[in-house]
């Protein structure tokens, strides 16, 4: 019989190696987060593609990951699907607003961001990768 796929821990392995490498860039590159938002701000048609994408990816991970109360971590990855939606729709909608706000906050604690990014990856990696026993 067919082993059936852990969706929700290849979804934690694969979101906590993301993070956890793009905060490596960004510690190796200070300010390479800023410069991205700017160049996003900048082009309406990079604000389209980055909304959909990540509309696109976090409505995958949303629908691929079950709500199962007993299941921690498909919960979790569930709910981090619902927000990526959230923040696609709203850089489509209002990316202006959006960008300045997080341009505001990356200037000042740029370190802060990148290390928490790399601590929420590492966790999201620990724990998917713990359930492929």
């Amino acid at each position: 019989m067919p082993e059936i796929v852990d969706l929700t821990a290849w979804t934690s392995l694969l979101l906590g190696l993301a993070a956890l490498f793009a905060s490596i860039g960004a510690l190796r590159e200070p300010g390479i987060w800023g410069t991205m938002l700017e160049e996003i701000e900048g082009s309406p048609a990079l604000q389209f593609v980055c909304g959909m994408m990540e509309l696109v990816i976090g409505a995958f991970v949303y629908m691929a990951n079950p709500w199962l109360p007993a299941d921690l971590l498909s919960c979790v990855i569930k709910g981090l699907g619902g927000l990526m939606m959230i923040e696609a729709l709203t850089i489509l909608g209002f990316c202006d607003i959006y960008t300045q706000f997080w341009l505001s906050n990356l200037s000042n604690m740029h370190r802060g961001w990148a290390l928490s990014t790399m601590l929420f990856g590492a966790v999201l990696l620990t724990v998917g990768a713990a359930r492929f026993n």
